[in-house]
């Protein structure tokens, strides 16, 4: 570790338990302060944590080694995956979250994100595509880090991936209660993306939170859980720059 990171230990971990560590996962903190948010995070009675922390001002804390298995991820689903904390390495970003006056991210933080992100990808196997937000992972239960975080600014410097969003424009939607081949379709291309959807062909209420999850990363302009036209295309144009699998 080449940054000035402070070590600020939970005891909240384990072992990890399968795969080799190629996730990475983004988090905003969702609570009223920083400093509470810290504190819950090495509270033993909490259950949860992260292996790391970016303070609002930029700074970096370390609250889990990385070879530990923090417990930041929860119930979640990629690609068939469902023990998404054994493969993963979680980083918690203040921010008060839709709860408590959600806003945007100083530039400074996104700074320090930028820089963690590249110092953890070169030292474990984590693909541009296997970075991830806490909602792409958990759409039911999650909407973190949000429509406000700079995704676009981070594929830029290298981590993750971003497409432009198609506009939005007029057209055909499939929406919560549609059914039908249209309905199968659309989540099987979710399905290729890495959320955890079912084969059935209702769009019903985890297909409305995934779309609404897509949206919140691809889409922001719109986030409504309606696959429309625009949805439609930009993951299309998802689908276009990722990776074959295997």
């Amino acid at each position: 570790m080449t940054l000035p990171v402070e070590w600020l230990p939970s005891p909240n971990f384990g072992e990890r338990l399968t795969g080799p560590t190629d996730i990475l996962v983004l988090h905003y903190t969702g609570m009223d302060s920083e400093g509470r948010a810290l504190k819950w995070l090495r509270d033993p009675e909490s259950s949860v944590s992260a292996h790391y922390f970016v303070f609002e001002d930029g700074r970096i804390a370390r609250l889990v080694d990385e070879e530990k298995r923090a417990w930041h991820a929860g119930r979640s689903h990629w690609q068939g995956e469902t023990d998404i904390n054994s493969r993963s390495i979680g980083i918690e970003i203040a921010n008060p979250g839709h709860e408590y006056g959600y806003r945007a991210f100083p530039d400074v933080q996104i700074g320090a994100v930028i820089a963690l992100c590249r110092d953890i990808v070169q030292r474990n196997p984590i693909p541009p595509e296997r970075i991830l937000a806490h909602s792409d992972i958990a759409p039911l239960r999650k909407e973190d880090p949000g429509e406000l975080f700079p995704w676009e600014r981070l594929a830029t410097a290298g981590i993750g991936i971003h497409v432009p969003p198609a506009p939005i424009v007029a057209g055909a939607s499939l929406r919560i209660g549609d059914r039908g081949m249209e309905v199968a379709d659309l989540k099987d291309r979710f399905r290729k993306v890495g959320y955890g959807l079912g084969p059935e062909s209702e769009f019903d209420v985890l297909t409305e939170a995934v779309v609404r999850a897509f949206q919140r990363r691809y889409r922001t302009e719109r986030v409504d859980g309606v696959a429309d036209p625009s949805t439609m295309a930009t993951l299309d144009r998802l689908l276009a720059v990722l990776p074959p699998k295997p």
